[in-house]
């Protein structure tokens, strides 16, 4: 197993939900791309909310907006029209400073080409997301650590990301997205890279972190993969056409 299951991720509190209010909420939400004089729409009218604890997968065909809504949900992006809240917090009416900070302090993400950073080893790639908060080092050497042990890669945490394969390499980057217990993880295809036993691996882990409580959204082509989420929201030509 590539997980230990724990009752507390790392000694950094988690964040207080609302059960009964959505984690996120978008309404009207809109993303258009200037063409010459006219623009073409990437997001029409995405009306969702996503509640704490769910496991959510995003579907459609090429083009049809998915990642740009992951990159939305995740204020990668801020050029959008509409609302959306986070926590509560409403994101639409939020300086970009403010978008970030909740972005450091909520949200662990989970690409398709792992985004480690290759002149760090696996130890600072994991302790990486703990520096951009007020955590002493002390307290970012135990969490890593126990982070390390629980995804069982101790014996990798002084390598670099071109040592790992491919599957290990997604470990350390869904280690690194959990490390300092964020409310959601975006996935945006995090098995795309991998072969179909290491995206198993993936997957399972997901469900996992899911079943402690993370609220997960993933983007995926794969309709077995989808199926480990609660719900599957299919997009097409920038609409939801079925959730």
């Amino acid at each position: 197993m590539l997980f230990k299951r724990s009752s507390s991720l790392s000694a950094v509190p988690p964040v207080e939900i609302d059960p009964n209010a959505p984690l996120m909420a978008l309404r009207g939400i809109e993303k258009a791309f200037p063409v010459g004089p006219a623009q073409t729409f990437a997001l029409r009218r995405i009306t969702l909310d996503i509640k704490a604890g769910e496991f959510v997968s995003i579907m459609g065909p090429s083009g049809a907006g998915k990642s740009t809504l992951l990159h939305i949900l995740g204020m990668h992006d801020g050029a959008w029209s509409g609302e959306y809240s986070l926590l509560g917090h409403p994101i639409h009416a939020l300086a970009q400073k403010d978008r970030a900070a909740l972005q450091k302090r909520h949200i662990g993400f989970v690409f398709q080409s792992y985004h480690l950073l290759d002149n760090l080893t696996v130890y600072e790639n994991i302790e990486l997301p703990l520096s951009y908060r007020d955590v002493r080092k002390g307290e970012r050497q135990s969490i890593v650590a126990d982070v390390l042990d629980r995804f069982g890669i101790v014996a990798k945490k002084d390598l670099y990301p071109n040592q790992l394969s491919g599957g290990q390499q997604q470990l350390v980057g869904v280690a690194r997205a959990v490390v300092a217990s964020p409310a959601v993880i975006l996935a945006d295809e995090p098995t795309g890279n991998l072969h179909s036993s290491q995206g198993q691996e993936i997957m399972e882990l997901f469900k996992q972190l899911n079943d402690q409580g993370t609220t997960i959204v993933q983007v995926t082509h794969s309709e077995v993969n989808a199926t480990y989420g609660h719900r599957i929201v299919n997009l097409r030509d920038g609409y939801i056409v079925q959730s």
